[in-house]
């Protein structure tokens, strides 16, 4: 697989987790979306650091973040996680909507919500931090990223490929057309 296809993808994960939330090896974060494009990289990237990750995903997503590394999983249609759970360092919203609202219940005093999906602020609370950003991709950070899918620290999961001339149907799955889990590759016969 081409590591072109991933910068964007990539790189936001890892300002997310490193540059905003500021995550260590030791701390916890909960990835919301973990099956999704930039929260699995997110999940990748977090247990390679040494971080504790929480992950919300659809129900029959929990298997594949477990494999990604994810030590907790909540069901993100129930709300409902199978074990007790520590208060989180920061939250990796990928997803928007309510489930950053039920997920604040697991942020620790002083917190942090990073946010590419909400442009509106976490609701506030004392010690709640969060902010929304657009993805800065530069060539020092694609390196970063260049050099774990050189070592085969960080995968990509791709499920569709398709011939150039389905590029409609791929734009429908892009655009919410129920399509596999993963990247959605056009396969351009060269």
């Amino acid at each position: 697989m081409s590591k072109q296809h991933l910068p964007v993808i990539a790189v936001t994960a890892w300002q997310m987790l490193f540059e905003y939330a500021r995550a260590v090896p030791g701390q916890s974060v909960f990835i919301l979306g973990a099956a999704g494009n930039v929260g699995a990289y997110a999940v990748q990237l977090a247990v390679q650091a040494g971080i504790h990750v929480l992950a919300a995903a659809g129900p029959h997503d929990a298997e594949y973040v477990r494999r990604l590394g994810a030590e907790r999983f909540l069901d993100s249609k129930t709300g409902k996680i199978g074990e007790s759970v520590q208060p989180v360092d920061a939250i990796i919203d990928t997803v928007g909507g309510d489930i950053v609202e039920q997920a604040l219940r697991f942020l620790k005093a002083g917190g942090m919500v990073v946010s590419v999906v909400s442009t509106t602020p976490a609701p506030q609370r004392p010690g709640l931090r969060s902010v929304f950003f657009y993805v800065e991709v530069t060539t020092a950070r694609l390196d970063r990223i260049s050099e774990l899918l050189d070592h085969r620290k960080l995968l990509t999961h791709v499920e569709t490929v398709l011939p150039l001339e389905h590029v409609r149907a791929a734009h429908e799955m892009l655009a919410g057309a129920p399509h596999e889990r993963g990247k959605i590759v056009l396969n351009v016969g060269l």
